[in-house]
């Protein structure tokens, strides 16, 4: 399926992601932005959901607004360099029943695996000096400054710029993220988030290294469907690294919770086994990558259903 419309995305949403009364009750707080106000993400679910495994693809959005376009310092390909690019369109075709979520702005106009208190300072007015964040420090915040090797604007957005992009677009997906995971544990005893990202290719001692699996250093996940998925992925012929270079970010931090079955684990893909040779375009291995991330997914739902009562005593 391609990008919906702010109409199909409603459309698409089950009834236990679109509660009125919940929702008028986080417009209240000023948690999420009204109804009528499309979200910047769009959702694929069945109701109830049909698998114990919840996809996050946060990073491939290519929706760009006309006021990050007119920010950039310089061409839009810089801002590009942000994004998993097209890993969406793995997680469509790997897809079968699994609740998908995919963010459709991109990474530059605000980062989803970013806490809502990484804001850098150099180009957010509202942020405070001394945040802490080693993400931050390099560049990439919640509002990245940089992308590829260079700042990205022209100038520093204002807390209220800031603010409500957090609102419209940071504070609905986590929403919207939570109750899926939700739904899953009530209707199978178990929730596992696969959060679906990709990366340059690894050089030095990794190079050739096709997969990384993150769970924030053993933090947020069950080590059992951990070693799972890698299986699954070593199955498929790939070379397979555990939370090096990347262990995984706020959407883990946030939403894993062993103790109460619900458990996180991100994918990170080497781009060029589904880019083309440029790694703009979505090349000829694209089907093969979904293959294997399929076979991440059922090695996940199978370990989590066989073992649900245990997983919630490690």
């Amino acid at each position: 399926m391609g990008q919906v419309t702010s109409l199909d995305r409603r459309a698409l949403c089950p009834k236990w992601l679109t509660n009125p009364r919940a929702l008028r009750r986080a417009v209240a707080v000023g948690s999420v932005p009204p109804v009528d106000s499309a979200p910047g993400f769009a959702i694929w679910a069945e109701d109830p959901p049909a698998s114990p495994v919840v996809i996050s693809v946060p990073h491939a959005g290519r929706d760009y607004p006309l006021s990050l376009r007119a920010a950039l310092r310089s061409s839009l390909a810089a801002a590009q360099l942000l994004e998993d690019r097209h890993v969406d369109a793995v997680a469509h075709a790997a897809r079968t029943t699994e609740t998908l979520l995919v963010q459709l702005r991109p990474r530059a106009w605000i980062d989803l695996n970013r806490a809502e208190d990484e804001r850098d300072p150099a180009v957010d007015e509202g942020a405070s000096v001394a945040t802490g964040s080693a993400k931050v420090a390099h560049g990439l915040g919640l509002i990245p400054r940089r992308g590829g090797a260079g700042e990205l604007w022209r100038r520093r957005w204002s807390d209220a710029e800031v603010a409500a992009r957090i609102a419209s677009d940071h504070r609905p997906y986590q929403l919207a993220l939570g109750r899926a995971l939700a739904a899953t544990r009530a209707r199978w005893g178990v929730a596992v988030l696969l959060d679906l990202h990709s990366m340059p290719p690894l050089t030095g001692a990794a190079k050739g290294v096709g997969v990384v699996l993150g769970d924030c250093w053993g933090e947020t996940a069950a080590p059992r469907l951990v070693a799972a998925a890698e299986s699954a992925a070593e199955a498929m012929g790939m070379r397979v690294q555990l939370n090096t270079p990347y262990a995984g970010g706020h959407i883990l931090a946030r939403h894993g919770r062993p103790a109460t079955n619900v458990h996180a684990v991100q994918l990170e893909l080497d781009r060029s086994l589904y880019l083309d040779r440029a790694l703009d375009r979505p090349g000829p291995g694209l089907a093969h990558t979904a293959r294997l991330v399929r076979r991440v997914i059922a090695a996940l739902a199978d370990e989590a259903l066989g073992y649900a009562a245990p997983l919630a005593a490690e």
